[in-house]
């Protein structure tokens, strides 16, 4: 009902009844002598106990998942890190991180599933996922650490014959191109999409691809321009398929973070990986991955595991 804001929504999520939700909280009232919320003009209202309750259940529930995970590991020798990835991460880093970390240790089985950076945070806390590599985490009432581990630069790009190419156009002419855009460009909450809010790109100019590598694909052979990681298109650059625009709003540079509970709450494999993501040698691995092995995936979570 905290996340949600009604009983009805709480409910329908749940698979219950409005009056069966009710009566629970009714026994909880009954049981902890506090009233936990009441209805106000804009909806429920909680009180401090109803927050603190709420707090306490997500880490219960959390608990209960990690306990289970453990106890199938414990009976199958095996260990199991369970990480969230920003999309951006997801392509150009994860598979290196992955491939280097997994392979150092043969009794550990890696899961990442793919979320937007907002909801690392409550990923974390209910202890769904061990870490969450992406952008900075907004805090969690104090309960989470960020690490930050890798920086990384956004450039905007273009085939090395297009007009603009190693110009400084102005913000009209960048509005009149076909942008052709990854997921974390057109759907993220990372620099690139804080760069196309601000370059203002009208959505009828925007073409949207199932991966970055993919849209730089197409810009090679096309006339559309495209934001991409600087290391991503490297080679490109120093081979001149590609050039850089330039301009202040064309350029954006930011830190992949590691966010997890505070360290007393980790477990080994958390650690262990902790320590080696701030490795040079992890760092080369992850801006020159070499792929990872790919022993399950499910699309509708973006869920990849290796072992």
């Amino acid at each position: 009902m905290v996340r949600l804001g009604s009983v009805r929504a709480a409910a329908r999520e749940l698979g219950m009844t409005d009056s069966g939700v009710s009566m629970h909280i009714a026994q909880l009232r009954k049981e902890l002598g506090d009233p936990l919320y009441s209805r106000g003009p804009s909806g429920l209202v909680f009180t401090p106990g109803g927050l603190c309750l709420a707090g306490r259940a997500v880490e219960i529930l959390g608990l209960q998942r990690q306990t289970a995970l453990e106890v199938g590991q414990a009976g199958h020798g095996r260990r199991m890190l369970r990480i969230a990835a920003s999309p951006l991460f997801a392509e150009h880093a994860a598979p290196g991180l992955v491939d280097l970390f997994a392979s150092a240790a043969t009794d550990l089985s890696v899961e990442i599933s793919v979320h937007p950076a907002r909801r690392f945070a409550d990923l974390v806390a209910s202890r769904t996922v061990d870490v969450a590599l992406g952008p900075r985490a907004s805090d969690h009432r104090g309960q989470l650490s960020v690490c930050p581990f890798l920086h990384y630069e956004v450039l905007t790009v273009c085939a090395s014959d297009h007009p603009l190419a190693r110009t400084g156009p102005p913000l009209s002419r960048l509005q009149e191109q076909q942008w052709f855009l990854g997921p974390s460009a057109a759907a993220g909450d990372g620099p690139m999409r804080r760069m196309l809010r601000d370059l203002a790109v009208p959505d009828t100019r925007k073409r949207v691809f199932p991966s970055d590598a993919a849209a730089i694909e197409a810009v090679r052979q096309s006339t559309a321009l495209t934001l991409a990681l600087r290391y991503a298109v490297g080679d490109d650059l120093f081979d001149d398929s590609l050039a850089v625009l330039d301009g202040p709003d064309l350029h954006a540079d930011d830190d992949w973070c590691a966010t997890t509970l505070a360290p007393r709450h980790l477990q080994p494999a958390t650690v262990e990986l902790l320590h080696v993501i701030t490795t040079p040698h992890c760092r080369q691995a992850m801006t020159r991955p070499a792929g990872a092995d790919i022993t399950h995936y499910a699309p509708h979570t973006h869920v990849t595991r290796w072992s």
